[in-house]
């Protein structure tokens, strides 16, 4: 019972400071998760957030869920998921209230440009930290012990290719990279 409060908790933390949702908050929940408490490993935290990026949902909401079940099974599922949601939820009231009355002052326009930069920040953490691992098997960069995985970065240069070249499916590309790996690995 202690784990799945403590869920709860760190999740609604999470949420509390997950400005920019999305991605922006794959650092915040890899802080938690596997820095702070290693309730995971940074492979097994990869490993979920890749298969959250595959399934139906909110990027959040499906981390959320398979950290929990991963962590504290059904029930640490609901409670970091409704964790999750719902600090952003009560967020989301407020400042519905707040920005319908103050809509044209522009010192709140200068916040939203300045969080907006932030969220990009953050995107390019995680974003950065999902390369790492993928291509060098770490998040740190050392280049004395720099395992370059070439063939993870083939399919990398591959799936950007179709992606920005012929606009396929990011679904199509999912697919036809997990098939790839297959083979690969």
């Amino acid at each position: 019972m202690k784990m799945i409060l403590t869920l709860f908790i760190r999740f609604f933390q999470i949420g509390l400071f997950s400005i920019g949702g999305g991605y922006a908050i794959i650092p915040l929940i890899q802080e938690q998760v596997v820095n702070n408490f290693g309730w995971l490993t940074l492979q097994e935290y990869t490993d979920i957030i890749t298969i959250s990026q595959m399934t139906p949902g909110p990027l959040v909401v499906n981390t959320a869920s398979f950290v929990g079940i991963r962590i504290a099974g059904f029930f640490g599922a609901v409670a970091a998921t409704v964790g999750s949601i719902l600090s952003g939820f009560i967020i989301s009231i407020f400042l519905y209230n707040f920005f319908k009355k103050h809509q044209n002052t522009e010192s709140i326009s200068n916040v939203l440009r300045a969080l907006r930069s932030s969220s990009v920040g953050l995107i390019a953490s995680a974003a950065s930290t999902i390369l790492l691992l993928a291509f060098f098997g770490d998040t740190t960069l050392n280049i004395q012990s720099a395992n370059l995985n070439l063939a993870a970065v083939i399919v990398f240069i591959f799936a950007l290719f179709l992606l920005r070249k012929y606009k396929l499916n990011p679904i199509l590309i999912m697919v036809l990279s997990g098939i790839i790996g297959l083979f690969l690995y």
